[in-house]
């Protein structure tokens, strides 16, 4: 005879086993789907905090990054999921690899300056300054275009691995400008290139004149420096004042002088010539050309007869 009471308790430990186990079941989704929740979470700060150290547009460092606290294993792993863009090596971006000079220098001064007190040290100055004050079009034919960047030290060497439409040329400002100048607020402007991004600090045209000024007549000829004075017509005589007597460079300022002369405009009658330091002695400017008396430079010969007329 079949056992229906053994039948019985073997269905009915089943039920129970059945149910126990169905309860831990249910105890694991649960905590899956709490783990999965609290990764999402986390994953999705992780991506605000990204997005908020790399907007678009915008550059950094591996270094830099792992100054805000991220690590050199979540870098890697926002590479391997294309959450950061790699552009050269240790430089990432978010969105695009393509980015606009006035993305790469905004995020190069940033990345250089610790708080908002401070200007950074890479400045953007001369030909490329006066540019962005709407003050000079110009643009050589057939070359790539250069940005015009003034440190007292190197430009980073990351700048260098990056691939730009345009070309960043570093400028030593250490036989210029004394320390103190290149961190003084008043002579730097700032261009807004991209709303509720950083903006890229520039030299003021009195400051970025002289600048220009440094490479005259090897990158910049005599007569775009004085098509560039002829143009200059509100510059500041208080600001020029400062950055006069502030420069280290006798050819930078005799060759102001002599340009400035050129034009005669009101603000360079409030400027005594005699308060400046212009040393002493000739100095041979244009190779070949004649003689100022005045400030003692060599000048192109057409130039000069020009003056005389």
């Amino acid at each position: 005879m079949f056992d229906y009471v053994s039948l019985y308790i073997l269905f009915f430990t089943a039920f129970i086993a059945a149910n126990k186990a169905n309860g831990k079941l249910k105890r694991v989704v649960r905590l899956v789907n709490s783990t999965t929740s609290h990764d999402d979470v986390a994953k999705g700060a992780y991506k605000q905090s990204l997005k908020a150290l790399l907007p678009y547009g915008m550059l950094a460092t591996k270094k830099w990054l792992a100054e805000q606290g991220l690590s050199a294993h979540a870098i890697d792993n926002a590479v391997k999921t294309e959450t950061l863009l790699l552009l050269a090596t240790g430089v990432y971006s978010q969105y695009s690899r393509s980015l606009s000079w006035e993305g790469v220098v905004a995020s190069m001064q940033r990345m250089d300056v610790n708080n908002s007190d401070n200007l950074p040290s890479v400045i953007v100055g001369g030909l490329s300054a006066l540019s962005l004050s709407g003050l000079s079009q110009y643009l050589a034919l057939g070359s790539t275009p250069h940005i015009h960047l003034y440190a007292q030290g190197k430009l980073p060497s990351w700048l260098g691995r990056l691939s730009l439409p345009v070309e960043c040329e570093g400028h030593s400002t250490n036989t210029l400008w004394p320390e103190w100048l290149t961190k003084d607020k008043s002579f730097i402007r700032q261009h807004e290139w991209e709303a509720e991004l950083p903006p890229v600090y520039f030299s003021c045209p009195e400051k970025a004149l002289l600048e220009l000024l440094v490479d005259l007549p090897d990158a910049v000829s005599f007569e775009h420096a004085d098509e560039l004075m002829q143009g200059l017509v509100n510059l500041s005589p208080r600001k020029l004042d400062t950055l006069l007597k502030a420069c280290k460079s006798v050819k930078v300022k005799r060759l102001f002088f002599w340009l400035a002369k050129r034009q005669a405009y009101p603000w360079f009658n409030k400027l005594n010539v005699e308060d400046y330091d212009l040393g002493s002695g000739k100095r041979v400017v244009a190779k070949g050309g004649k003689l100022d008396t005045d400030y003692l430079i060599t000048v192109p010969s057409h130039m000069a007869m020009e003056s005389e007329s």
